[in-house]
Parts: C-alpha cells; structure tokens; sequence
C-alpha cells in the first residue's frame, strides 16, 4: 500500500513567504540604520537578540522540542558566535559612518569568501570558468564601491578615514559569517559521515535559538565593557527607535528566518537563494528614499556587478537544477522543430510529450513509497 504524498502548500503561502524573505531581510539594514538613532551599537545587538533568542527558545518549548544536548548547544554557541555576533557586530557598527545600502551591497558579496576559504572545494571552484570570472566580477565590485566611498568630494578628510575602517570591518564580519558557515557545513557532513543518530541532534529552530542566545550574550559583554550600556539614557530612545527595535528582534530574526526554513522545505535551494539578488535592492531602494544618503550611479553599478558576479560563482547550482534542465531541453526540442523538414515534426513532438510522460510518472513514483 502507498502512503500519500505529502500535499503542496498553496501558493499564496509560498508567495508570502518569499515576500518575508526578499523584503523583510533586505530591510533589516534600513532599521538597524534607523534604530541606530536611540540605541549604540553593542547595545542594540544585545537587546535585539536577547528579545529574539528569548522568543525563539519559548515557541521551540511550547512546541515540546528538546532544547539541550551538551555538544551540540556548544556547537551552535560557536557558530552564533561567528555567525550572528561577528557579522551582525560588523554590520551595526559600520552603518554608523556608511549607508545601509553600501552595507548590504558588500555583504552580499560574502560569496567570494565562500570561495576563497572553502579549502576542500578548492580544485573544483578555481577549475570552473564561470566562479574563477565571478570572483574576478566580485573583486571589482567590492573596490568600486571602496572608491566611490573613499573619493567623494563632499566629505571630509576625517570622515572619509572612518568610512574606510567601517568598510575594513564590515568586510572582516563578512569573513567571519564565512568562516561559521563553513564550520557548521563541515561538522554536519562529518557527523553525518560517522553516522549520528538523528536522535543525537537538536531541532534546527532550537539551535537557532541558542545561536541568537549566544549572540545576544556576546553583544552584552562587549556593551558592558566598553561602557555602552553605562552610557545608555532611556530618555533619550524615541517611540519610532522602540519600532526599529521590535521590528530587527520580530520580523527580522524571527518571521524571516522561519520563512526562510520553511521555504527550503518546499522549495528548490537554488530557488530559494535568489533572495540575494533581492536584499540589496531592497536596502538600496529604502536608503534612496528614506535616508539622508544619495544612491550614486557608481552605487549602482556597484550593485550589478557584485550580483553578477554572485550569478557567475552560483552557476554550476542554476545549470545542475531540476527546472533549468527542463527549460534548455525545451529550448532544444523548439530548435530541432524550427530546423527540421515538415515530416519530421510530428515526431520530435511526440518525442517531447513523451520526455513530459516520462517526468510525471517518474515523479508519482518517487512520492509513492
């Protein structure tokens, strides 16, 4: 007997989700830009994170799932660490001396780390032609933005100074992002490797969780330290720098990033990852018009080439996917109709409606179990 496949959700959730997903992430620069008003930096990171690790943790417990085992809470602690306290640190910090939109832009390019540091991938990445010219792309984004910043003729000698440095950091905080994810990638495919039970692993809303935990803890350390919450008025925190607040710890942390895992579940990863491509637009978009900052044409072609080359370092995934395979044999069978002798037709016709047979059947099967 056959299970029935498990069915579809509609498409109006699919599509909420990826509006989640391209716009609320995308807008997480432009708040943390506006909350940056009421609150300094490392204080805005411990209260945001405190706020959505607090959240997260309460709803994996109302919904009964196991929120402790010892190794892998350290685990997740040490990603959070570099994934959430590192990048997030960088990312904050440096919108104080640059726009959001220029933030967003530089850390959409945390590809070409993902290239230049994925050691194990490295004969396959710098033997592919398509990640070798992305990476090149990527390299003259970055220092296009780097000089459009540096050699604006409206600021001065000290600000300029200032936006270097919060470039350096955002681009190391980008780095460490890199580095967290390839840590998490590796140790997953080892313990898979040695065989761990799925009984022996966490919920991954839960290790989020405790990633946030950890970043929101990271965050008050360093606010305690460097004085930051000794110095900090409540007084001096405006109703509207309250909203940016929420909406970083509830939309931002929580709602996007559940949209985000959910979508991986019913949605191809390459599909998914097109947010990318959004974000920055997104940011560049709000920044244009709710901020005191001016998009540049330099800004702007900043942007495209770093997506670009984003595209290029993505494009062995897009070639190896299920629907673009579909699409370039279409391609091909709509070729061979326009070449072949009128007598031919009908049989590249029923050729391609047997391919299209074909993929239904093979797809019921692999649903039946």
């Amino acid at each position: 007997m056959t299970k029935r496949p498990q069915e579809s959700p509609v498409m109006a959730s699919i599509i909420f989700a990826y509006l989640v997903v391209y716009i609320v992430w995308g807008s997480t620069f432009f708040f943390i830009e506006k909350a940056l008003r009421g609150f300094s930096p490392f204080v805005l990171g411990s209260i945001r994170f405190i706020i959505a690790g607090s959240m997260l943790m309460s709803y994996c417990w109302l919904r009964g799932y196991k929120l402790y085992i010892k190794s892998v809470v350290r685990d997740a602690l040490f990603i959070g660490f570099l994934l959430l306290f590192v990048d997030m640190a960088a990312i904050i910090w440096s919108e104080q001396y640059i726009s959001s939109a220029i933030v967003t832009i530089l850390s959409s390019a945390a590809a070409i780390w993902f290239v230049v540091f994925d050691k194990p991938k490295w004969k396959q990445n710098f033997s592919s032609l398509p990640i070798v010219l992305g990476l090149l792309f990527g390299f003259i984004g970055v220092f296009m933005l780097f000089a459009e910043q540096l050699f604006a003729g409206d600021s001065e000698n000290g600000q300029q100074d200032m936006k270097l440095i919060a470039m350096i950091v955002l681009i190391l905080g980008t780095i460490g992002w890199t580095i967290g994810s390839l840590i998490s990638k590796y140790s997953k495919e080892r313990k898979d490797k040695e065989g761990a039970s799925s009984e022996a692993d966490l919920h991954v809303m839960v290790k989020t969780g405790w990633q946030m935990v950890s970043a929101g803890i990271s965050f008050t350390i360093v606010a305690l330290v460097s004085g930051e919450y000794a110095r900090f008025n409540l007084d001096h925190v405006m109703l509207a720098d309250w909203g940016a607040m929420a909406y970083l710890a509830t939309m931002g942390s929580i709602l996007a990033f559940g949209s985000y895992i959910w979508l991986l579940q019913h949605r191809p990863a390459t599909e998914v990852s097109t947010y990318a491509y959004i974000n920055p637009i997104v940011a560049l978009i709000l920044a244009h018009y709710f901020t005191s900052h001016h998009v540049t044409a330099l800004q702007i072609g900043g942007l495209i080439v770093v997506l670009f080359s984003v595209m290029l370092m993505n494009w062995n995934l897009y070639r190896d996917n299920k629907k673009f395979k579909v699409f370039k044999r279409a391609k091909r069978l709509k070729k061979l109709r326009d070449m072949a002798p009128k007598s031919s037709i009908p049989r590249i016709i029923e050729i391609s409606n047997f391919n299209s047979q074909h993929e239904k059947k093979k797809s019921r099967n692999e649903n039946s179990i």
